[in-house]
Formats: C-alpha cells, structure tokens, sequence
C-alpha cells in the first residue's frame, strides 16, 4: 500500500483513539483546538532559536530542520547525540516551553493513561516533501519512565511504529494535523520514525508539517 492509498483510506474523523501497543495510542484532532497557538508558539520559538539542519555523528545532514524548546534541547554533530541546556548556534538557553505547549502534552499524556506528566524538552521537526526520519528509539533521555507525547501540524503523514528491534517490521499509520500519538511504559522503547513526505499542502502550513515531540529529557 503506498503512502497516497493510505491517505486515501483513512480520515482525521477515523477513530479517535487507536492502540498501537498496550500503552501507545494515537489520539486523532485531539491537538485541533490548540493548533493555532501551538503554531503561532513555533514561529516564536523559531525567531530566538532558528530551525536549522544538524549533523549525524556519521556526518549526514537530515534531511528534517529542527529547534527546541524547554530547559533541554536535543541536538547532534560528529560527536553524538545528547541534551544541552543551550542552543549551540547562540549559546543562549533554548526558549522556554509556552503554556500552550505544556498544557496540551500533560493533558494528552493524561489522555493516554499518564497522569502527571510535565516535560522539560520538546523537540520541534520541520518537514518539506521528501524529508524523512529513519526507525529509531528516543533514549538519550535520563530515564523512560516518562511518555513521549508527539504532535502532528500541517501536512500529513505515514508514523512507522515498529517493535523493539529494527528489524521488527513497524506498522505504517497515516497522521493529520491536529493528532497527538502517545507511547510509554513497555512501549517507551519501540523503534518509530517518518515515512518520506509526499507533497499534500495544508489550508494553514501549506507544503510543510510540523512535529512536537514532548520529553521529560533530564
């Protein structure tokens, strides 16, 4: 099935909430209504810390541009993946997480059946058509107790969720703007990425999507 007949197959009005695993969940629109100050937060965000295009510790740049928000920022060059508390480009501390920000990751978390949870880090993925992001686990953080809450704008796309080996093959689910999917406890570890982006423009992003990815990092 290609990644147009999976679009053309489901709609954001599917089901509203769909189990990946025993406690990863996808919660379509459930970002709907905060869409608008969740984009206006990014625009923001990106004029203190600019998206930019980092560098795998093999030396390939990605193809997807990013920035952070919160106390911890997710960066990579050659030499490694790792948080730090500022940007590199500036040496300033990463914005600040918005209000907007944290209110929709404690209440989708809540949603998914984690109570509590309160990031410190979010990561925010710019995608163009083409760009992709390959299987891999979120584990540079200090401990997985806490979920990863991830939140699609714009464009849509195909979230590969695989096992917990990469050579597991991942099931393929389309995501529009305005879902939140939402993994933890023994799903925390499952190896998971992006599918290369077709060309659908969005009424409000129009040939971009926008992923934030909420951790509790430190």
């Amino acid at each position: 099935m290609t990644t147009g007949d999976l679009f053309a197959d489901h709609s954001p009005a599917d089901d509203a909430r769909i189990a990946l695993g025993e406690a990863a969940f996808v919660l379509r629109g459930f970002a709907l209504s905060e869409a608008p100050g969740l984009i206006a937060a990014v625009d923001a965000i990106a004029q203190q810390a600019a998206f930019r295009h980092m560098v795998t510790p093999g030396g390939f740049e990605m193809s997807v541009a990013l920035t952070n928000s919160g106390a911890l920022g997710w960066t990579s060059d050659r030499r490694g993946y790792r948080y730090a508390t500022h940007d590199p480009l500036t040496g300033n501390p990463w914005p600040p997480l918005p209000d907007v920000f944290l209110r929709l990751a404690h209440n989708a978390a809540a949603e998914a059946g984690f109570h509590g949870f309160t990031p410190d880090a979010c990561l925010i993925n710019r995608y163009v058509p083409g760009a992709r992001m390959s299987l891999h686990q979120d584990k540079d953080e200090q401990d997985y107790g806490a979920p990863i809450v991830s939140v699609s704008l714009g464009m849509p796309a195909v979230f590969l969720f695989g096992g917990h080996r990469r050579a597991d093959r991942p099931q393929r689910i389309p995501l529009f703007h305005g879902d939140v999917v939402v993994w933890g406890g023994p799903d925390r570890l499952r190896y998971h990425g992006i599918a290369p982006l077709k060309d659908h423009p969005h009424a409000m992003l129009g040939s971009q999507r926008i992923n934030l990815t909420f951790r509790k990092a430190g």
